[in-house]
């Protein structure tokens, strides 16, 4: 708990005793506690700070503290599990143990409806709560974000953070999308080797050829595969930080005649037919759903014919909406201008560009592996993470990563690789996946 949060609550509970007694706050959050817990047969605990107050779980997974009575008092009388949130970021509220299973509680308490008297009980009971403290991060609105959707600055705030700090729980890579797991035990590094390389295959790579990668991040994929397959490959980003690593890579690897790394928008990409395979990866969610026929348009006019596209992102299985709390919260704070589709979404607006579908794959189970990797390496390396980016930054990320994983393996998130080509032109491609898993990959020669 911040030192902020500590001295607020210590003059409110003080300084105000007339109006606030430290007993009468106990039992009002009892109360508050067992209402909103009741009929809950989930693994969260919910718990005034030093125990005063407690309900829920009996051996929680996750036990969620209100460090001040405030954060649970604006809980309740906005309505709004996003004010939790944000008081969990000031330090109002810590997530001790597994911050994915808090997002069963989430789902209850947002399917969750009560009658009058009981909302009157609950409003009641939250007027005898002393106010936060106040203390909030600065956040980008919804409007700024829709007239910067994908705007360098909008990136910025998601990727910029430091390179540093990604690299405290990203593998040596540094691939920041799903991994592909052969099995559940596999390492992170070795998962995401074969990630890079399944993509390469599916876009059945072939030496000589150009590719172009959209949102190529650090550089591993455009690394990997003219080290491995002999390509000639270029990538843009509107990142400085990750252009900066991405350019030492090449130079370090000794790779500048393949590989070449630009900051450009997809959409100042020159109007011709330059390259035999396009790829991206996890930038998807970043387009936004009206400017999908620009997008697919984009690449449509890029790829040389009889080339291969491969598109590899996230999907909601509702579609996006931006005031629900958690795709709210999301946009304030982790991707200012993200959106998600339905697949069926995307695959009509590929179709509508002129692309003809030639693969569809879920990996949903494999995102949820790979974030469940990544929250540990976060938690393992918190005190650095802290000192990098300030504790609020840790705590958003474990926030942000743990609903992730939650939902990934709920299944309303899911994340797919769609392959396509040019509509109506003959396809040069195996018959079967069979050539996707025949050989090993060279991670399972030797595994991190």
């Amino acid at each position: 708990m911040s030192s902020e949060t500590q001295e607020s609550y210590h003059e409110l509970t003080d300084d105000q005793t007339w109006r606030f007694s430290p007993n009468r706050i106990k039992q009002a959050v009892q109360q508050i506690f067992d209402i909103l817990i009741k009929d809950y047969t989930g693994r969260v605990a919910l718990q005034l700070k030093n125990a005063q107050a407690a309900a829920g779980a009996r051996d929680p997974a996750c036990t969620v503290v209100f460090n001040h009575p405030g954060a649970l008092r604006n809980l309740v009388l906005r309505h709004d599990l996003e004010q939790v949130a944000e008081a969990h970021l000031a330090g109002e509220v810590d997530i001790n143990g597994s911050v994915e299973a808090l997002f069963d509680l989430v789902d209850h308490l947002l399917e969750k409806t009560f009658n009058w008297p009981t909302r009157l009980e609950l409003f009641w009971q939250a007027l005898h709560l002393p106010p936060s403290a106040g203390v909030r991060l600065s956040r980008l609105s919804r409007a700024g974000a829709e007239a910067r959707r994908n705007s360098r600055q909008s990136i910025a705030h998601h990727y910029d953070v430091s390179n540093e700090f990604y690299r405290l729980w990203l593998d040596p890579e540094m691939v920041y999308s799903c991994a592909y797991f052969r099995d559940p035990d596999q390492s992170l590094a070795a998962a995401q080797q074969d990630k890079l390389d399944y993509i390469c295959r599916k876009l059945n790579l072939q030496p000589g050829q150009s590719l172009l990668d959209i949102g190529c991040g650090w550089g591993a994929l455009v690394l990997w595969a003219a080290r491995h397959y002999g390509v000639k490959a270029h990538g843009i980003t509107l990142s400085e930080q990750q252009y900066r690593h991405a350019a030492e890579r090449i130079v370090r690897e000794n790779l500048q005649e393949q590989v070449t790394v630009e900051l450009r928008d997809y959409r100042e990409l020159p109007a011709v037919s330059s390259y035999d395979r396009i790829v991206s990866v996890g930038m998807f969610e970043h387009i936004g759903i009206a400017n999908f026929p620009r997008y697919f348009g984009v690449i449509k006019r890029a790829l040389k014919p009889g080339g291969l596209f491969l598109n590899h992102g996230i999907t909601n299985d509702t579609g996006w909406n931006p005031r629900e709390p958690v795709a709210r919260f999301i946009n304030h704070y982790v991707f200012p201008d993200g959106e998600l589709a339905r697949v069926s979404e995307v695959t009509t607006a590929m179709e509508n560009a002129g692309l003809e579908i030639v693969d569809v794959e879920g990996l949903r189970q494999h995102y949820a592996l790979t974030l469940r990797h990544w929250i540990k390496a976060l938690e393992t390396q918190a005190g650095k993470a802290w000192t990098m980016v300030g504790e609020a930054t840790y705590r958003l990320w474990r926030l942000y990563m743990g609903g992730s994983a939650y939902y990934f393996d709920q299944g309303s998130t899911g994340i797919y690789q769609i392959l396509a080509g040019h509509n109506r032109q003959p396809l040069r491609l195996p018959l079967t996946r069979e050539p996707l898993y025949r050989a090993p990959l060279p991670s399972q020669v030797s595994r991190a």
